[in-house]
């Protein structure tokens, strides 16, 4: 309790400033963001349940936009396959804007399915990418595309309770490439670990100096417990590890963004992507809990400055959700 007062405190205080603005930068409920940059550089922004996006001209201010990003067409077919439809993932494959998501019935019936952003500016699907059905694969969740510039292939990393796993797709990201095999690349099933604290969920792969980083999830989405991990490898094929040298396929994992029972902002997790604000500045994106929010459950959207130690792994100052965020003056 002690810790909610000093923290409301520093709210209040900070908030007054002309130059801050406070977080979470988007107070409604935003699980699982997705960000990218539009070709007249301004911003958008997808959660979990896509019905809507928010757009920003800066990054730091965020206003709703009510059309949909997905076309009624492809809800339609959609709402036949799935009741529940998760964390979405924007990615440019090929020159295209796509779209990959979840489309969840139950860990055993989870699909990713992918759409393709066509002239009107909305997402049509196009086919199911993959199901859990066929893979055995539980909680076929949380797709993040990324095409290796290095060799031009591209890869989908997927999963939660059932491990995450990486499978080659085309090269426009439209289907699985031609035997194409499931590889595991990080954290262990909920049958070895019931605690979920080695389960990891929310795959982001960023590039920074000779690594990919493999941020990823811990711990239940509903409490302090969910937090924020990394860990690195030299190529999107090579084994992923924590900053001790033991691999993210065994449960191993280096905190970035952490919490505890009694903070304010509690279980950070599953970020959305890293971008260069017009200050120079590195921000990242994820969602977080409110102590003081009046909707149960509600996960608003939280931006944080990531910085890189001298060895060259990410991290947060403080190593907690911050409530304050400096803007830049020329904005």
């Amino acid at each position: 309790m002690k810790a909610r007062i000093c923290l409301l405190y520093s709210l209040v205080c900070l908030t007054v400033a002309a130059q801050d603005i406070t977080n979470p930068v988007w107070r409604m409920n935003w699980p699982d963001p997705t960000v990218w940059q539009g070709e007249d550089g301004s911003y958008c922004c997808m959660a979990t349940n896509p019905r809507r996006m928010l757009r920003s001209t800066d990054l730091f201010h965020w206003s709703i936009d009510d059309r949909s990003p997905i076309d009624s067409t492809s809800w339609q077919t959609i709402q036949g396959i799935a009741r529940n439809f998760w964390a979405p993932d924007v990615a440019v494959v090929a020159g295209r804007r796509m779209l990959y998501l979840t489309l969840y019935n139950s860990a055993e019936d989870s699909n990713i399915g992918v759409f393709r952003q066509e002239s009107d500016g909305q997402f049509h699907f196009l086919r199911l990418l993959t199901r859990s059905r066929e893979t055995g694969i539980d909680d076929t969740i949380d797709p993040e595309v990324v095409t290796d510039p290095a060799t031009g292939r591209v890869w989908l990393f997927f999963g939660s309770v059932g491990g995450i796993h990486r499978v080659e797709l085309t090269a426009d990201g439209t289907a699985l490439k031609e035997g194409a095999t499931y590889v595991h690349v990080a954290g262990k099933t909920i049958r070895e670990d019931h605690s979920r604290s080695q389960v990891f969920e929310g795959s982001y792969l960023h590039r920074h100096g000779r690594y990919w980083y493999l941020f990823v999830s811990s711990g239940h989405f509903g409490d302090h417990t969910y937090r924020l991990l990394v860990g690195r490898s030299k190529s999107l094929t090579g084994i992923f590890r924590d900053r001790k040298g033991k691999p993210l396929a065994e449960g191993y994992a280096t905190p970035v963004i952490t919490s505890d029972k009694d903070d304010y902002f509690y279980g950070p997790g599953h970020c959305g992507e890293i971008f260069t604000a017009q200050d120079g500045k590195e921000y990242i994106f994820y969602h977080c809990h409110n102590a003081g929010t009046r909707q149960h459950g509600s996960r608003p959207m939280m931006m944080q400055q990531i910085l890189w130690d001298k060895k060259g792994w990410p991290y947060v100052e403080g190593g907690k959700p911050a409530p304050v965020v400096s803007q830049p003056l020329s904005y």
